[in-house]
């Protein structure tokens, strides 16, 4: 089904998102981190997960609670392990800390072929994916994973939600092979709770088995959704697991009380783990004389023929979604989210976008 979009010039979200999280008292460089990546994220058609999630999630959770703290500064923990480096983000925001580490993960693979940045004390990235396929369009294959902000995923054969929504993100380097970076990027529930609250936002009703109500009854209604349900049964409560388990392994603590503020000595706090790998640090020999890039999309070629030539690939949609962005001259954005925008702008004593002001497409 169709959808009419208003046009909005990049140059003015940006305005109005860095000015939102600088009016919360961040650093002009990281409120610029910010609405560069939920710009990022809203190119992509990623929309739930675009400025109004990251700056609601900051309200709940970080500037307004306890979880983030503007302008913190990143410490290096010690590390014997020249390719593998440890950071306490000190509750710094989420897209500044992703940034920065995979940029010096980055950096590690092109000197020892892998690098992996290991984040205690962080607070919510928002969309995995973005890091994957800023990453992999700079020809590395990166990895990504963390632990939601919240427990709110009930584990496979319980009752009670003791796990977050915990993505996953692999990002390749195709863009020679097929056009775009395949981006496999998913959380390990059905849906996301950004796409509960996005689903509310447009009156629409979430897919079955994906949450469950206050009584633990599943419900399509997202304004009754209280927790949510791993995807894929048994086997996206283990890919759910993993993340706790690597959390639990850099020095995160008991997922029931993340950003649940109390006294005491535990931690509220989430964990990231990013690791990139260069193409050349696995390169081995390659049948018909091909090279790397030409064995690997012969491998997509087979895999995307026998009559499978409809079939789609990650980060398909998302590159789709840029070029109809590209071509729009702009952001898409429902009516819906442009009225929400204009609260931050109230909030944030900015002057309110006129919707009369942009063109509109429909996608």
């Amino acid at each position: 089904m169709s959808e009419v979009f208003y046009v909005v010039p990049e140059k003015q979200h940006n305005a109005l998102v860095a000015a939102a999280y600088q009016h919360r008292g961040y650093y002009a460089d990281e409120s610029a981190e910010g609405a560069r990546f939920c710009a990022e994220a809203t190119r992509h058609g990623i929309r739930t997960h675009n400025a109004l999630k990251a700056l609601h999630l900051d309200h709940l959770f970080g500037s307004g609670s306890k979880g983030c703290v503007p302008g913190a500064k990143i410490e290096e923990k010690p590390s014997r392990f020249a390719a593998a480096k440890v950071w306490n983000a000190n509750k710094k925001l989420g897209q500044s800390v992703a940034y920065r580490a995979m940029d010096a993960a980055m950096k590690l693979a092109d000197q020892y072929g892998c690098g992996t940045i290991s984040v205690d004390n962080a607070f919510h990235y928002l969309w995995g994916g973005g890091y994957v396929m800023d990453a992999a369009k700079k020809g590395y294959i990166a990895y990504t994973n963390c632990t939601a902000s919240l427990a709110e995923v009930v584990p496979f054969g319980g009752k009670f939600p003791t796990l977050g929504t915990n993505p996953h993100s692999w990002g390749f380097p195709t863009t020679e092979a097929i056009g775009y970076p395949i981006v496999v990027d998913w959380a390990t529930s059905v849906v996301a709770m950004g796409r509960v609250q996005q689903l509310k936002r447009e009156g629409k009703p979430l897919p079955p088995m994906a949450a469950v109500d206050k009584e633990g009854n599943p419900t399509t209604d997202p304004a009754a959704a209280v927790s949510l349900l791993p995807f894929g049964a048994h086997k996206g409560y283990g890919l759910s697991l993993i993340n706790e388990i690597f959390g639990a392994y850099i020095g995160g603590s008991l997922p029931t009380i993340r950003n649940r503020w109390a006294d005491g000595d535990e931690k509220h706090t989430s964990a990231f783990f990013f690791q990139v790998i260069h193409p050349e640090a696995l390169s081995g020999g390659f049948a018909q004389n091909r090279t790397q890039s030409q064995n690997v999309k012969a491998v997509i070629g087979d895999i995307l023929g026998h009559g499978n030539e409809k079939a789609m690939l990650p980060g398909q949609l998302e590159a789709g979604w840029a070029r109809k962005t590209a071509a729009a001259g702009g952001l898409l954005f429902s009516q819906a989210e442009v009225e929400a925008f204009n609260e931050l702008a109230t909030e944030a004593g900015q002057k309110p976008w006129d919707l009369a002001g942009f063109k509109t497409v429909t996608v």
